[in-house]
């Protein structure tokens, strides 16, 4: 028996040898333009603040791997949100993605803060956002987030949310417009999602008043300049807590890019009402880096 098993694993590192030797490793030279790979919206994935794009994260070409990193911060009347987290991308197909977010509740109950980890991945299906401009074919990108809430036996229980970790399950679709409103460059994302999260799944998942709807979420963009990008999103949620009631969430942002592997993100946010106080309006700021 000892003697198979040594055959076996033998035979096992002959094969991993073979395949590092002959199998080119990809490069991390971070080929692609700045912007190409979008920014981290504030679930881990490559899109706008608040919304994933089909896009894939980093700076990588289709022979590359590429990678990001970024952490955000949003303050509104009542509420604060940190996010953190990386990314990378493998021949511009495939992105993964993990990030934490740690939201303060003190307004509601003394000293709470909610949380939840989340861990992404994404695949281009087909198209090119950027490269083929006289396509009128997005690129798409089918993408899935687990989100495993941290305090789920504290709040998200009590309040009535059905469990404490979920999958949401997106499509997106993107696509660049070079020259289309006055002379400027304008990318639009359309993107679909089938989600049951409280408060993007820091208050848990479904709940007494539902479970899975198909949100739509919505991103608009104009290149100023080389440097410089402004545009709007909307992103839909579900309402599934008698507790707290949800509406959309929607941002203003400007991204400025001063070399291609650094963009800092500036926006006015809206994120509808939370855990029962009135609309909470504020901003967040953004900082990404990407190779």
């Amino acid at each position: 028996m000892n003697d198979i098993l040594h055959r076996r694993r033998t035979a096992c590192a002959a094969a991993l040898l073979a395949w590092i030797t002959l199998c080119p490793a990809p490069s991390f030279a971070g080929g692609r333009l700045g912007f190409t790979g979008a920014v981290s919206q504030i679930e881990g994935a490559a899109g706008g603040g608040l919304v994933p794009w089909a896009l894939i994260a980093g700076l990588g070409t289709d022979t590359e791997l590429g990678g990001a990193a970024f952490a955000t911060y949003a303050s509104t009347a009542d509420f604060s949100l940190r996010t953190a987290g990386i990314s990378a991308g493998l021949d511009n197909r495939v992105e993964v993605s993990a990030a934490r977010q740690r939201f303060d509740a003190g307004s509601v109950i003394p000293g709470l803060t909610l949380g939840q980890d989340i861990a992404g991945v994404k695949v281009r299906l087909a198209g090119d956002a950027i490269f083929a401009p006289d396509r009128l074919m997005p690129q798409l990108a089918i993408g899935a987030l687990y989100k495993r809430t941290l305090d789920y036996g504290a709040v998200p229980r009590a309040v009535g949310a059905s469990a404490g970790h979920d999958v949401d399950i997106y499509l997106a679709a993107t696509k660049l417009y070079f020259g289309a409103v006055a002379g400027r460059n304008l990318l639009i994302d359309a993107t679909l999602r089938r989600t049951r999260a409280n408060q993007f799944g820091l208050l848990g998942f479904g709940g007494d008043r539902g479970g899975y709807m198909l949100a739509p979420e919505l991103s608009a963009a104009v290149f100023v300049n080389d440097t410089l990008l402004v545009g709007a999103e909307y992103r839909a949620k579900p309402s599934d807590l008698g507790a707290f009631r949800e509406s959309g969430a929607r941002d203003l942002f400007a991204a400025w890019g001063p070399q291609k592997d650094l963009t800092v993100t500036a926006a006015w946010v809206d994120l509808g009402p939370i855990a029962g106080k009135a609309p909470q309006r504020g901003v967040y700021v953004s900082f990404w880096i990407g190779i």
